[in-house]
């Protein structure tokens, strides 16, 4: 790419007309000044030279060397003025240059960065200034973009074998019959029972992506509700499975989208049965606090290392893989979506026996807007 001298000229006229108009101020102090000079300076001197003549002799009168100081006083300055507009105009063109070198600098860089070496950085040196600070600006940039970037490359390789895993299995069961002599009328019901099961399986996958992909865009918005009523409809509908559900819940209102936010809860209470132990509990509270809204559920189940906690939150990620049992690993990550979504901050813990933690707080409806 060709470099743009445009903001340079910018420069460059500034600074010549910054030094012109400078000058043109100091020559009008000048004319101010020399008009406060007294006209009647000193009486000139006078030579008499002896003439011949009946007259006698006559005076001549010489001009003293104040004559015409009032026009040099005027003309020099005005020369140097003149001579300094093309010395302004090269001087500013020099530190214009100078001044903008970092920029160049950084602009070649960035044009030499894209997706496949998005890990390098501008790395400016020098003193600590403005172009320093937006180059470490910039640089902070390409990290968080660098980040993102790794983040959905593992999204879609995530993606790509969740989705593998179904197809291999229709291939299988469609593949079967046709390989099979001996097929009959019970054996092709049987196939098809199963490719109905993986049809829905994958069918609940792509609702969970898209359920995803829409949560991230929707920021701004919503309308009060009563989280509260919420979750008391949700466990209403709840199957536990064997496992005792302790619930606390008092008035707590929010303000977001009412389907996300459903979708949200009914994530948590799934995962915390699913990973639950047999005959274990669910504990499930909202309370408003400081301002929030609350929403807990924990759960006991196998204990979770601390350092997986976080890793639980992406996409495709497990304790433990279990196949066909209707679980993608998108649950938590679902959740922090939404939350997000909705200004919300989640806290996750593992439980000294064994489960998970989980609080959610949304900002309270009162102090929202």
């Amino acid at each position: 790419m060709v470099p743009s001298n445009r903001l340079r000229w910018r420069l460059t006229l500034l600074y010549s007309l910054a030094s012109f108009v400078s000058g043109i101020v100091l020559l009008v102090l000048v004319v101010l000044v020399s008009l406060t000079l007294p006209t009647d300076g000193p009486a000139p001197r006078v030579i008499e030279a002896p003439r011949p003549g009946p007259a006698g002799s006559v005076v001549a009168r010489l001009p003293s060397d104040n004559d015409g100081y009032q026009r040099d006083l005027l003309l020099v300055p005005g020369l140097a003025l003149l001579i300094m507009v093309p010395v302004s105009l090269g001087g500013g063109w020099v530190l214009a240059g100078r001044m903008l070198r970092p920029m160049r600098t950084m602009n070649e860089r960035l044009e030499r960065i894209s997706g496949r070496n998005v890990h390098e950085r501008l790395a400016l040196q020098g003193p600590r200034d403005e172009f320093r600070d937006l180059a470490d600006t910039i640089d902070g940039l390409l990290g968080r973009l660098e980040l993102a970037l790794d983040g959905h490359k593992r999204f879609v390789a995530n993606a790509a074998h969740e989705l593998r895993t179904p197809l291999t299995v229709e291939h299988a069961l469609l593949e079967e019959p046709l390989i099979d002599a001996g097929a009959t009328v019970e054996s092709y019901r049987a196939n098809f029972e199963q490719l109905l099961a993986v049809n829905r399986h994958r069918g609940a996958l792509l609702e969970s992506l898209l359920t995803l992909t829409g949560s991230e865009s929707a920021r701004d918005g919503g309308v009060p509700f009563a989280l509260d009523a919420m979750v008391e409809a949700a466990l209403a509908g709840l199957a536990p499975h064997g496992l005792t559900v302790a619930a606390t819940i008092r008035p707590a209102r929010i303000v977001g989208d009412p389907t996300l936010v459903a979708r949200l809860v009914a994530n948590l209470l799934d995962n915390a049965i699913h990973y639950n132990a047999p005959g274990g509990v669910v504990e499930v509270g909202v309370r408003r606090t400081d301002g929030y809204a609350r929403l807990i559920v924990a759960n006991t189940g196998p204990v979770v290392p601390p350092d997986q906690v976080e890793r639980l939150f992406e996409p495709f990620q497990r304790m433990r893989r279990v196949a066909d049992d209707g679980h993608h690993g998108l649950g938590l990550s679902i959740v922090r979506t939404i939350a997000t979504a909705h200004a919300a901050t989640i806290h996750a813990r593992p439980r000294p026996g064994g489960g998970l933690s989980v609080e959610v707080f949304f900002p309270a409806a009162s102090l929202v807007g």
